[in-house]
This record gives C-alpha cells, structure tokens and sequence, in this order.
C-alpha cells in the first residue's frame, strides 16, 4: 500500500511538472511566433497570437498544430492603388482595418520551426465607414448641367445597409442638407462594392449612369495576412464587418 502511494504521488508529481513544461513550452512559442508574424507583416505592435489545443508538445512532436488563433488589432492593408469610383489621384495605397482575427487549423511547420502553414484559416475585421469614405469621390463632380455632387459620410443605415449621404449643388446653389440614400454592400472578387439601392432626389432629372458615378464605389483590399481573402461583409453600427478565408496560409515564413 505504502509503495502504490509512493507511485501515486510521483504520477502527480511528475504530471504536475508536465504541465507546467507544457504551458511554458507554449508560451515562448506563441511569443516567438507574435515576434515572427510582426516582422513578416510589417506591423506596427505585435499581434496576440494563441496556441490551442493541450498537450502543446505532443502536437510538437507530430509537426502540426491543431488550431492557432491570431488577432492583429490594426492592420494596414494594401489597397493597390486601386479605388474603382474615385477620381482623386492622392487615394490612399493603404486602408486600415481594425480588430483583424483569425482561426487557423492544420498548422504544419518547418523542422526548424522557420515556416509554418496552415490547412485553413477563417476570420474576421471591420472596416470602419470613415476609412471606406476614402474610396468615394473625394471632389466635387458634374452629374449633369448645373449639377455637381459628392458623397460626403457613410454610416450605418440599418437592415445590412450602409447609408450614403450626398451633397450636392444645383444651378449655383448649395442645397442645404446632405441627400441619403441606402445602399447594398458585397464582396466582388478582392474588392468591397457599395451601389445605391435607389438614386438621390436632387430636385432635378439626372441620368442614372451620371448619378451612379457618385453613389456606387468600390474599395480593392489586398495583400492580406498570409494571403487570406475577403469572403463576405456586411453593414454594421461602426462599420462593415468583413469573413476572410483561405487555404494554404502562411502564419510564418
């Protein structure tokens, strides 16, 4: 009895010790990995990144990681010059999104640990309506005789739908408050699109192809995290919430 007791506390004991290696084995990789993806994506703080999944050094030892979660606070993505809509040649190269998280599971890497990939990766960020307003016209435009316009704020319009305010000049006149309308928000191939679901009243006939100039944008995002891209996006209270996902990812290297 006295030796089962003996083996009982030496199992605990040394289970204990295993655990406590495990969680710190853990760490310094989750820190090394942050450090990693920093540097990689050229960011401004480092990124939270979290191994899942318990034991870490068995998966370790079989060279895949079940799931790692990253989250990136501000992400700088690359725009490619590219604003679809927009006539101001100044158009940001890069647009901000916020609160960027991903899931990526079948995380295999290197021997030396100098790469890692994963199988899968789904997310999710926001673009905030005021980073997206940089897409929309940024001068006044001639919709027709008389007639200049210029999206001037993007808000929440409730229903999924972004609500598009409109100023506008009519024969010399400024009309005194912004025209809205609502408008429908998707994912066309690596790029948000904005259309108007209907055409600003401004008093006066205009053609729609002229109108729409105004209204209806599109903002390129690319050259996101280990290559994930934009999968769906939605209008939301402080902007439009975007699904990216992808395949083959690169978490590092």
């Amino acid at each position: 009895m006295r030796a089962l007791r003996i083996l009982l506390i030496v199992t605990i004991v040394l289970g204990g010790l295993f655990v406590i290696a495990d969680r710190v084995a853990v760490g310094f990789a989750e820190d090394e990995a942050a450090d990693r993806l920093k540097t990689n994506e050229g960011l401004s703080t480092t990124p939270d990144v979290s191994i899942k999944g318990f034991p870490f050094l068995t998966q370790v030892v079989g060279g895949e990681l079940d799931e790692v979660q990253v989250g990136i606070k501000n992400y700088d993505a690359d725009t490619s010059g590219a604003a679809s809509g927009g006539t101001n040649a100044d158009l940001p190269a890069k647009i901000r999104i916020e609160n960027l998280t991903a899931q990526m599971r079948g995380v295999a890497f290197s021997g030396d640990y100098s790469s890692a990939k994963a199988a899968t990766a789904t997310g999710t960020a926001t673009i905030s309506y005021a980073e997206l307003l940089k897409a929309a016209k940024a001068e006044p435009v001639d919709v027709a005789t008389g007639v200049t316009a210029q999206v001037v704020g993007l808000s929440d319009g409730g229903n999924g739908k972004i609500k598009v305010e409109v100023e506008a000049t009519v024969l010399g006149t400024k009309l005194p408050r912004p025209v809205s309308v609502l408008s429908s928000v998707s994912v066309k191939g690596d790029s948000v699109v904005v259309n108007a679901d209907s055409l600003p009243n401004l008093g006066v006939q205009l053609a729609e192809d002229k109108v729409r100039l105004i209204t209806d944008f599109q903002q390129k995002i690319d050259g996101l995290p280990g290559g994930i891209k934009l999968d769906k996006v939605e209008a939301a209270p402080k902007g439009v919430d975007i699904d990216v996902k992808g395949s083959d990812v690169s978490l590092v290297g």
